[in-house]
């Protein structure tokens, strides 16, 4: 079947490449319109209990996309007739900002921000900022009564009086255009409209939330494409010097951005965009492409110097490397494939992403690229170049096959990484499911974002992080006794626990409301156990406010966190489940959880399910693989073994670079066993089929070293290299995805390369027949001169 292909698609050659060229040119038409589409339902496991309690009351108490704008006076305090003007000017702005929801939007210029207080007449309230309000003297005193009478001190009006937040809520559809919100767009509108435009000498603007991290992200981006530019040029070079021919740089470059661009015109034409933070994505199927084309630029660069034709070399690539080529991308596309296991829109649409990427490969590496080869014309000055190097390092590669093949030494290496396998293990226990570091993690401690955030965290007793616990209980419980008393110990029991910066919840207000009924007498700053008198604690409480719903049965629990680190998450979460364990009934429920912190929380869960049955099936898809290509569980085993064991260390690596694995490092996980994958099956291949012919066990080794082991180290080299550039890049996330993808292209490379033989040297011992010529070729040399 394989040589009827092969005489197909080399007997119509010109087809072939024309097929190639225009799908190439339609796809790329496609590709040119790819477009940024970051959403924040993808971020929704939607089947996870908190998302469903979360979709259950969006609709009555908002949803979990805010936007919190602080302005801060920079000397002095908020109240100047500057900074009302300011602050006035900057809530009307807010209500046009592209997908906001204007019945959310809250500032102490608001109607829905209202203040209560005790009179000779009773009870009287109305708006924080009176319809009257002259920003004089007297009238900004009356505005700061009203503002500490209000409660909002500490989330709408910073701690010490020197700032005012406006909070958002935004909508996945703008309902201006009915369009599905571009949050790029909203993140420019909010520098343009907001920031340029109120930001002064006196008085600085704070902008956080998940359209700004978007929009931040993307504008990082750009940088994020150069430095792809730069690890490509490094590559092309070190290719230039591996192939020792302009043609062959050029061809294996090609169709690897074939690849990349398939991958991104059958996405659009899908419907699917690029989300800012799988941006790496499209750099990792490049990354696995030019490594298979390595491999077929090697065996055809070995046909033609042992005496073939061009076009004999390349019909010699295409068959030697169709199999152990395919089975390699399959298995790399399995791997993607298992991030399927993560039921979380984005991680699912990544896992389609990659797996479609790494697919094409094998059309325009197995097919187009030895076709492609087939129309070169090499000189003679370049066999003679390349057959000198090819002797040359004969010497070396017999030396590292007494290493790795030696008694002493094979132990010495197994030992070695089992030692380390052991300490990865170790290690791997250590890794934190979401976020570590406080502000966001995919820009660094020092950028705008992040300074916001910690200006914003130091001033308010609120922030962006915020998770609401949903309290069930019967119709008009706000005014039953026992479920208004569980509430507030509740809330008090959350307000105690590290992490946490505030809560939040109508029993709060009815005791203030209960004091002011009583002469304002800090003794009744209580609830009121008679019905009646709690009723009248609760009646001015508006549904407005979002802390109760119509017929007071659903009363939501605001707590606010410091970070939404992984450790307080955890922590957090587990004080409501253990509270809820011990205090809940059937009269009063507490419901997780909403708030961005809740679909935070739900993702890690999700996450933390799916990571063992993901590498199992993994792992198994890999090992049936092997065995299929193979036939031995013993190649098999020194194929998977290493892989295992570079897996574990990047988890290792990952712990100590303080990289959580979530939804933009699972890729970056999946890829490392997939190089891995590659590595060892084109060297066990070689190994397999040398033995099969005869060889003993150490020339079947050099062979593989001498044919496929040249690619496998140049890539593992090359790659490190261009990949290792990231780290000086200005988003914290390329620079730690850099550095992780560095180690384990290196490591791979390493285990391969050492490990794979030490153990083939065991599980294969009846074929050893040590030889200590380091001279001796393990196969016929043509002379080099």
């Amino acid at each position: 079947m394989l040589a009827r292909l092969e005489e197909l698609i080399f007997r119509h050659r010109h087809l072939t490449v024309a097929v190639f060229v225009l799908t190439t040119v339609i796809l790329g038409w496609f590709a040119a319109k790819t477009h940024i589409d970051a959403s924040f339902t993808k971020q929704l496991p939607s089947n996870h209990e908190y998302i469903q309690n979360f979709k259950k009351y969006q609709e009555q108490f908002g949803g979990a996309n805010r936007l919190v704008i602080a302005l801060i006076a920079k000397e002095g305090d908020m109240f100047t007739p500057e900074f009302f003007k300011t602050l006035k000017a900057a809530t009307d702005e807010a209500y046009y900002l592209p997908g906001v929801d204007r019945a959310q939007v809250t500032s102490i210029f608001t109607p829905n921000v209202r203040y209560i207080e005790v009179v000779e007449e009773g009870l009287i309230g109305s708006n924080v900022i009176p319809a009257d309000f002259v920003p004089t003297p007297a009238g900004l005193e009356r505005v700061r009564q009203n503002i500490i009478k209000s409660g909002r001190v500490g989330m709408l009006v910073s701690n010490d009086f020197t700032g005012a937040a406006i909070i958002i809520q935004l909508l996945d559809v703008d309902p201006n255009t009915g369009k599905q919100l571009v949050y790029s767009e909203v993140a420019d509108a909010l520098e343009k409209n907001i920031r340029e435009k109120f930001a002064s000498d006196r008085i600085g603007v704070h902008i956080i939330g998940f359209a700004k991290v978007i929009g931040d992200v993307t504008d990082g981006a750009r940088g994020v494409l150069l430095f792809f530019g730069i690890a490509i040029v490094l590559t092309a070079f070190l290719l230039y010097y591996f192939s020792q021919s302009l043609i062959l740089t050029i061809l294996p470059l090609i169709t690897s951005f074939c690849a990349v661009i398939w991958q991104l015109g059958i996405l659009n034409l899908l419907g699917f965009g690029i989300d800012p933070l799988s941006i790496l994505v499209p750099f990792l199927v490049f990354a696995i492409a030019l490594s298979h084309a390595t491999q077929m630029l090697r065996s055809f660069r070995y046909e033609f110097n042992v005496g073939g034709t061009e076009m004999h070399a390349a019909r010699a690539s295409f068959s030697n490397l169709f199999i152990p080529g395919t089975v390699a991308i399959i298995t790399d596309t399995v791997g993607f494939l298992t991030i399927w296991l993560v039921k979380v829109p984005i991680i699912q649409e990544l896992a389609i992403t990659a797996s479609l990427g790494v697919s094409l490969i094998i059309l325009t590496d197995r097919f187009f690229l030895p076709v492609l080869l087939s129309y070169t014309r090499m000189s003679a000055d370049f066999r003679r170049r390349v057959n000198f190097r090819r002797f040359a390092l004969q010497p070396w590669w017999r030396r590292l096959v007494n290493l790795s093949c030696g008694t002493r030494s094979s132990l010495i290496i197994i030992f070695v990484a089992l030692g380390l396998w052991g300490y990865g293990l170790y290690q791997a226990r250590l890794i934190h499911i979401g976020d570590i570091h406080a502000g966001v993690p995919e820009l660094r401690q020092e950028s705008r974002y992040n300074r916001d955030t910690a200006v914003i965290t130091s001033k308010f007793s609120i922030g962006v992080d915020v998770i609401t616990v949903i309290v069930e209980t019967v119709p008009n419980g706000v005014i039953e006794h026992d479920v208004m008393t569980l509430i507030d110990r509740f809330a008090w029991h959350m307000r105690n626990i590290e992490g946490v910066q505030s809560t939040m919840a109508i029993t709060d207000l009815a005791r203030t409301i209960n004091a002011g009924w009583n002469e304002g007498s800090l003794k009744w700053r209580v609830l009121a156990r008679n019905r009646d008198a709690l009723a009248q604690s609760v009646s001015p409480v508006e549904t407005s406010t979002g802390l109760l719903n119509n017929d007071g049965s659903v009363i939501p629990v605001m707590i606010y966190l410091k970070d939404h680190k992984a450790e307080t998450i955890k922590r957090v979460i587990a004080a409501v489940k253990d509270f809820r364990a011990e205090h809940q009934t059937e009269r009063v429920k507490f419901q997780l959880a909403t708030g961005n912190v809740g679909v935070m929380a739900a993702t890690n869960e999700v996450v933390v399910a799916a990571q063992f049955p993901m590498v199992m099936w993994l792992y198994v898809a890999i090992v049936v693989l092997c065995l299929l290509s193979f036939r031995s569980w013993r190649a098999t085993l020194c194929v998977v073994l290493p892989l295992v064991i570079v897996s574990d260390l990047a988890y290792a690596v990952m712990v100590h670079l303080e990289i959580g694995l979530k939804t933009s490092t699972l890729p970056v996980v999946a890829l490392g066993v997939g190089i891995g994958v590659d590595y060892g099956i084109y060297l066990c291949s070689a190994l397999m089929d040398r033995m099969e012919k005869g060889d003993s066990l150490e020339d079947a080794i050099c062979f593989a070293y001498a044919t496929m082991g040249t690619s496998v180290v140049f890539t593992g080299l090359a790659l490190s290299i261009g990949v290792g550039t990231w780290a000086i890049s200005a988003l914290k996330f390329q620079a730690d995805m850099g550095v992780l993808l560095a180690f384990m292209f290196l490591v791979n490379m390493l285990g391969s390369m050492l490990v794979m033989p030490a153990l083939v040297t065991w599980l294969f011992r009846q074929r050893r027949n040590r030889l200590h010529d380091a001279s001796r070729p393990p196969f016929p040399m043509t002379d080099p001169a």
